[in-house]
């Protein structure tokens, strides 16, 4: 049998050349040697048993009885000799369309057994994750590296993150991850049944990459207390993380946030065959009570009263490819899953899949969870002030929820804007007929008139992690008459899923005077002296302008989250990149604070680059500010292709700085 030439036809040689492992409904071939005789067609005759779990049965479709066919039938189990009489018999055997995915046993007549994984197929017609684009496949299914959108809507920061899904070992992990989940431990030969459909494997995922309710992977936390573990910020990539699952025995990891959770599952995903992205929605609702609207309390300064719901700056979850014969194929292909734990759904920590389609059509009694994901990108935001005298007046403001939902584009490193996927445009006939359809009113109703006062912030570009700078609250007056009002411009450190940390500056002025149509700039200091100490790894700072007219007694409030940027990081590869040739990576980093950097280190890690391993490198002395961090770091490609290598840098003042750089491996 040769394993090389099976796994490559089936595109599965990064993972192994050296045991079978080929996607469904394609066929395989593997060569008999008869120990007497020959073979001789509508003569000889041989039998096949295909069985996968612990429980085979024809009635679950995890046992499969068949004989020899003249030819391939793709559309269910079967198999053909392929060469002419002789004493060595070429068999090909083809598995069916929808056979369940995992470890198979094929039983052959009385001359043996072998053993073989089988994977979804997303490049076979029959199967129901089929994908009828090459360079998607390559993107969604192949490549072991992509790019995570972090920071601000109005500032989305490209994160490097190695998938790794063919590095060793990883698909072994991918099979455990299912063995373990519950419903594989209370009835395996249902479960194993079940791995026919992945609409069941990716709600089975989005359970299991956290461990709320079982022996998930990933321990989220949303606070700045990491002990027992690392901040969710260190991880580079995947395959540490179900490495480490694997070898402390499905102990989950600590710690994951939301994009985390994402990269886990597309890794996984991509690992069984499932064509996978990551996507970011910017400023997404956390909606607890299915109502469709946020409710946010702020004081008189302007600072939020903390609640269940909230608005996270960003939040990542995974797209997965696949048809939903449950719906008309209006809503085939993409479908989103979250596998961050924030509600339960059937009584369990997941949520989804549920099409796309369905979410920006307002069909929120389709399956899953549609309710959740629809707020998270359409749900109204309702500000309420709590005065002093425990009185509460309605605050008009702006926010709009689900914005540049966004995802790596297709052979590209570029940010692909996909919120037309979700959303109509604000205010067009079609959403607002989405929202009658999944009974928004309240956002129907709110739609923000244009303000006497227009109140918004400004910023100034090169906002960087170590400088001082100023943001502006600028008030403009739409109205005929002179307007008298209070001004009050705050900031304070946030994290990305909105819960707040420190003052980091203020300011109140109790009398703006503005003519008609006049408008008014204020600015606000941000110094590093301040608020260096008090932003988390995230780096971002929440601005909130509250302004009071006097002659109406109105309120409006701005809100806009700022990402301070980390230096750059530079990399030079030296060398002529080629498969099995050592190479070095020279990397650099301006210390951009005003204090010594000490305890610097850099990681590398990059799929068929670092061997499956991260690479670390300590400097033997403090970086001054305005100096460079420099190490030459060195590496060993292992399969030729594009690759990507990524670089983390740690240091006591500045913490998780990302960097990477595309390298072309020639053979």
């Amino acid at each position: 049998m040769a394993l090389s030439l099976n796994n490559t036809d089936h595109r599965t040689d990064l993972n192994d050349v050296d045991r079978l492992i080929v996607r469904r409904g394609q066929p395989f071939t593997i060569s008999l040697y008869l120990r007497s005789g020959t073979y001789q067609p509508g003569v000889s005759s041989l039998n096949f048993i295909a069985e996968t779990g612990p429980q085979p049965s024809e009635q679950y479709g995890t046992r499969a009885s068949f004989g020899l066919s003249a030819n391939i039938d793709t559309s269910r189990w079967s198999a053909a000799v392929s060469s002419p009489p002789g004493d060595m018999v070429a068999l090909s055997i083809c598995s069916a369309p929808d056979a369940p995915i995992g470890r198979y046993t094929l039983t052959l007549g009385e001359s043996g057994q072998i053993e073989f994984i089988l994977l979804f197929n997303p490049w076979c017609p029959g199967d129901t994750v089929y994908m009828d684009n090459e360079q998607s496949l390559e993107e969604y299914v192949l490549s072991q590296d992509g790019i995570i959108f972090r920071g601000s809507a109005k500032h989305p920061i490209p994160t490097p993150w190695n998938f790794g899904q063919f590095e060793s070992g990883i698909l072994d992990i991918c099979l455990r991850i299912l063995d373990m989940n519950p419903k594989c431990l209370k009835n395996p030969g249902k479960d194993c049944s079940g791995r026919r459909n992945p609409i069941y494997v990716s709600r089975v995922l989005s359970a299991m990459v956290n461990c709320n309710d079982d022996k998930g992977v990933l321990f989220g936390k949303w606070s700045d207390d990491y002990e027992g573990g690392v901040s969710p910020m260190f991880w580079r990539g995947s395959v540490e993380i179900l490495r480490n699952w694997d070898t402390q025995a499905c102990q989950p990891v600590r710690y994951g946030q939301c994009w985390v959770f994402a990269a886990v599952a597309c890794t996984i995903s991509r690992a069984l065959g499932l064509p996978c992205r990551v996507v970011t929605n910017y400023l997404s609702a956390h909606d607890t009570n299915s109502n469709l609207v946020i409710e946010r309390y702020v004081n008189e300064n302007g600072e939020p009263i903390q609640s269940r719901e909230m608005i996270w700056n960003y939040h990542c979850w995974v797209e997965c490819w696949m048809a939903r014969p449950d719906f008309k194929s209006d809503f085939n292909g993409w479908q989103a899953s979250d596998p961050t734990p924030q509600e339960r759904s059937d009584g369990v920590y997941c949520c989804g899949p549920i099409p796309v389609r369905a979410i920006k059509e307002g069909e929120l009694m389709f399956k899953y969870d549609a309710p959740f994901v629809f707020a998270e990108v359409n749900a109204d935001i309702i500000t309420f002030m709590k005065k002093k005298d425990g009185s509460i007046s309605e605050v008009n403001n702006t926010t709009v929820v689900g914005q540049k939902i966004s995802t790596k584009s297709v052979n590209s490193d570029a940010r692909e804007d996909i919120t037309h996927l979700y959303k109509y445009p604000e205010g067009s006939d079609e959403e607002r007929e989405a929202f009658k359809k999944a009974n928004h009113q309240n956002k129907l109703l709110h739609r923000q008139q244009n303000q006497g006062l227009h109140l918004t912030i400004k910023v100034t570009s090169g906002m960087r992690k170590g400088c001082d700078f100023d943001v502006f609250a600028v008030v403009t007056n739409n109205t005929e008459s002179e307007k008298k009002c209070r001004l009050v411009f705050g900031s304070c450190a946030v994290s990305y899923s909105g819960i707040l940390g420190e003052n980091c500056g203020f300011k109140d002025l109790l009398n703006v005077e503005l003519s008609p149509g006049a408008e008014r700039r204020v600015p606000l200091r941000l110094n590093y002296s301040k608020y260096g100490d008090k932003i988390t790894g995230d780096n971002l700072i929440r601005l909130a302008a509250l302004l009071f007219d006097y002659t109406t007694n109105e309120t409006t409030l701005a809100v806009r989250n700022i990402v301070l940027e980390n230096p750059e990081i530079k990399v030079r590869i030296l060398g002529e990149p080629k498969v099995n040739r050592k190479l070095a990576a020279e990397i650099t980093v301006q210390n951009s604070l005003p204090y010594p950097l000490e305890n610097c280190c850099f990681s590398i890690e990059g799929a068929n680059l670092t061997g499956g391993c991260v690479i670390s490198e300590r400097l033997g002395s403090p970086v001054g500010p305005g100096e460079d961090a420099k190490v030459k770091m060195y590496f060993t490609p292992t399969h030729s292709g594009l690759r990507k290598l990524v670089v983390d840098f740690n240091s006591t003042k500045l913490c998780h700085v990302k960097g990477y750089r595309n390298v072309i491996i020639g053979k």
